[in-house]
């Protein structure tokens, strides 16, 4: 199969290191990729969400599957585009791919559909939304209703935040037109989990999960971030709470979507919180999650090739898909500053072979004068570690990360710990568990 990629972050890396493993793989592309996907096939210099140039690319390389990694070019239609020229592509259509770019559009199917979901309420302009607040002081969560690069939400522990998180959004337009529209969700607690559902929109492969830390800091301090790093699988992952997931909450989404004449094909991700009387979706998102991908990709024991042209074509039904017992621990170096002002260009040594059972995955490197890889961006790499538990695999991510060096580099010193409550949670509580 010849196969392209399109993205260019950590992801895309993790993505394409897997398929590449596959013995179906025939070439390699990556659209626009970066230093890590230019290892391992040929990237092509074009723009990921300029639908027309990359379904021209996909033509011309006569790609067998095409597998989008952001939500951005699936937002504008790149499925849609790729599946009227008969190429099939990885990941939803535009119109199914609403599930993330519209969080009241993902709410109110929720709320149709039954699926457990915190309570909510959709406004279009500030006052509607103060006025709310006014009346129902408290904590509460603030989203932006569009897409914002994963930080479009802010979780406010009184009325007072909350109403500055809505003047941000929709006066201060902190998040552009995706906070034109906010929701104000109820305020709930418990461990997060991202749980992955591969489907080709009526069949369901068995559900995996890791955890991911979006704040900037240790002890989750600091500014929301698209993501500081992530382990997999959680300890509380079992075969009764997956199954309970995919019956309450993946299934009936799925059945939903096609009876809205929106079949959705690619991967649901599910971010949810394990509440006292079950799991509630705090969001949903239409593709694969930066950087759990980098901790589940190294798990995944099938074909990559099998299982996403199945969700692609159909058929998932058939196709055995099984994740290793095994666990993976992956850590975010970021640059200084991030995710505010940060500079780049800083040479970065130690990215050479490392131990056994390490993987580095890149995302904002480039190459600099002399060939040497310099720092490009704000999340600038994933290391990732695995071994048979998670203080194994923590261990090993923890020490490659010690021979990476670049000038500024910060990173959180907790991804996996033994003291997070998500790796302890001791399951249902709640009566008839």
């Amino acid at each position: 199969m010849n196969v392209l990629i399109v993205g260019s972050g950590a992801r895309e890396h993790a993505l394409a290191w897997r398929i590449n493993r596959s013995p179906r793989l025939t070439r390699l592309w990556t659209a626009p990729g970066n230093l890590g996907t230019a290892e391992l096939g040929v990237n092509l210099d074009l723009d990921q969400s300029d639908v027309e140039a990359v379904v021209s690319a996909a033509r011309s390389v006569a790609a067998d599957l095409v597998v989008v990694g952001p939500e951005a070019p699936l937002a504008a239609g790149l499925a849609d585009a790729l599946i009227a020229a008969g190429i099939p592509v990885f990941g939803p259509s535009r119109a199914a791919a609403q599930i993330e770019c519209s969080k009241s559009f993902a709410l109110e199917l929720m709320r149709e559909s039954g699926v457990p979901c915190p309570e909510f309420h959709v406004f279009h302009d500030a006052s509607s939304a103060l006025d709310h607040l006014a009346r129902n002081p408290g904590p509460t969560v603030v989203k932006a209703d569009g897409l914002a690069a994963g930080k479009g939400v802010t979780v406010c522990a009184d009325a007072a935040a909350a109403a500055a998180a809505v003047r941000d959004c929709m006066t201060g337009l902190t998040f552009g037109e995706a906070g034109s529209t906010v929701v104000l969700e109820e305020f709930l607690t418990g461990p997060e989990v991202s749980v992955f559902a591969f489907t080709d929109g009526e069949n369901i492969a068995p559900l995996v999960a890791a955890c991911d830390y979006k704040r900037a800091g240790d002890g989750d301090r600091g500014p929301n971030t698209g993501g500081m790093g992530s382990f997999a699988q959680p300890g509380f992952w079992t075969p009764d709470l997956a199954g309970e997931i995919e019956e309450t909450i993946m299934r009936p989404v799925v059945r939903a979507m096609e009876d809205r004449g929106a079949p959705y094909r690619g991967v649901l991700y599910g971010g949810l919180m394990l509440t006292a009387d079950g799991p509630r979706v705090l969001e949903f998102n239409c593709r694969l999650g930066d950087p759990e991908t980098q901790v589940i990709m190294p798990l995944l024991a099938s074909d990559p090739l099998d299982l996403l042209l199945a969700c692609a074509q159909g058929g998932l039904n058939e196709v055995d898909v099984r994740w290793e017992s095994r666990s993976c621990v992956g850590v975010v170096l970021a640059s200084g500053g991030y995710p505010d002002s940060y500079e780049t260009g800083f040479p970065i040594s130690g990215l050479g072979p490392g131990a056994p059972e390490t993987t580095v995955f890149l995302a904002g490197v480039t190459t600099g004068e002399g060939g040497a890889a310099v720092t490009a961006g704000g999340r600038v790499l994933t290391v990732v570690g695995a071994g048979e538990n998670m203080t194994e695999a923590r261990d090993r991510a923890y020490h490659r990360l010690d021979g990476i060096i670049f000038e500024g580099a910060q990173w959180r010193r907790d991804i996996g710990a033994s003291n997070d409550v998500r790796l302890s949670w001791p399951g249902w509580t709640r009566t008839g568990a």
